[in-house]
């Protein structure tokens, strides 16, 4: 079995902070959003090589995550796009893949952006004794959350309609982004040369419901789309647990650490009250109260109050009013 990991989002909604980085090397708690799926697919013998799926603008950081990482699966297949106006669509970048890679087999995609509670095995035995098109489902609370996703309908634990972003949606269990496919249900070509959607994956199974049998894989462990910094901050503070997590290197002068703090290397924090929130190396935060923010690398901060801030890499910003890069 195969499985693609998909890496290519440009993650717009998070700049500055993935403006230059690929928001799957965000760090949650001690390891990073990547390396959770990664383990997972690494620990399962059934995967036997795992596609690191990505554009030209990241291609770089990748191979050098890949040649430095621990996992002996993975193999980095790059898409040949640099910015978001350039994008296939997740569909047309798997269909690409499938035809460049020459995939012929169970393939399990997953996003790169998603922190998922469950084992990854779990999902796989689930799709084995099935034998057909799998999707990772979960219930989101409430209706206004669920328009943001591709909304099911089960019989059972068979799809039987699929709503991709509804308006009005049905109900709020939602399709994620990890699905599994066998070999005879790669059908992208097919799809694709039909004129179909390329974009969001949730039309391509919207399309086998119609064609084929999906069924659903429901959980309820944790869950976060890592696409907002609201969502990416939740993540961090489910990865600590309520604590905060300093590297040993960091300064911490005259400041009060709280929950959910995640401070970097070589980060100096004085004088300050910092809470829900993630300060990235060499950042330098003084005379200051922070929390829901994300502070980026080699910048320095003092004498502001921040909440719900992203502060871009190599920022200089005072009380004064100025901020220059």
């Amino acid at each position: 079995m195969k499985a693609v990991v998909l890496a290519g989002g440009y993650a717009t909604r998070l700049w500055p902070i993935t403006r230059h980085r690929p928001k799957m090397l965000l760090p949650v708690g001690e390891t990073t959003v990547i390396d959770r799926i990664f383990a997972g697919l690494e620990a399962d013998e059934r995967i036997d090589e795992v596609f690191v799926s990505t554009n030209e603008a990241f291609a770089e950081e990748f191979e050098a995550y890949i040649a430095d990482s621990e996992f002996q699966k993975l193999t980095l297949s790059v898409e040949d796009t640099t910015d978001e106006d350039e994008k296939f669509g997740v569909v047309g970048a798997l269909g690409q893949l499938v035809d460049r890679e020459g995939v012929d087999d169970d393939m399990l995609v997953i996003a790169g952006d998603n922190l998922m509670g469950f084992d990854v095995s779990e999902f796989i035995d689930f799709f084995e004794s099935k034998g057909q098109t799998t999707l990772a489902a979960y219930d989101v609370g409430t209706l206004e959350r669920a328009t943001s996703y591709g909304v099911i309908d089960v019989d059972g634990d068979r799809v039987v309609a699929l709503e991709e972003k509804p308006d009005n949606p049905p109900s709020t269990l939602v399709s994620i982004a990890c699905y599994a496919f066998p070999r005879e249900s790669l059908r992208f070509g097919e799809y694709l040369g039909d004129g179909n959607n390329p974009d969001e994956p949730g039309w391509y199974i919207k399309w086998l419901v119609e064609n084929d049998e999906v069924y659903a894989f429901p959980f309820d462990d944790a869950w976060y789309d890592i696409g907002t910094p609201q969502s990416y901050l939740e993540a961090v503070a489910w990865a600590l647990g309520g604590e905060s997590l300093v590297a040993a290197d960091a300064e911490v002068v005259d400041s009060e650490i709280r929950d959910n703090v995640h401070v970097m290397p070589g980060a100096h924090i004085e004088d300050s009250i910092i809470e829900d929130s993630v300060v990235f190396p060499n950042a330098t935060v003084k005379d200051c109260e922070v929390h829901d923010s994300i502070i980026d690398e080699e910048t320095h901060v003092a004498n502001v109050d921040l909440a719900g801030a992203l502060v871009g890499a190599h920022t200089k910003l005072t009380n004064s009013g100025t901020r220059t890069q």
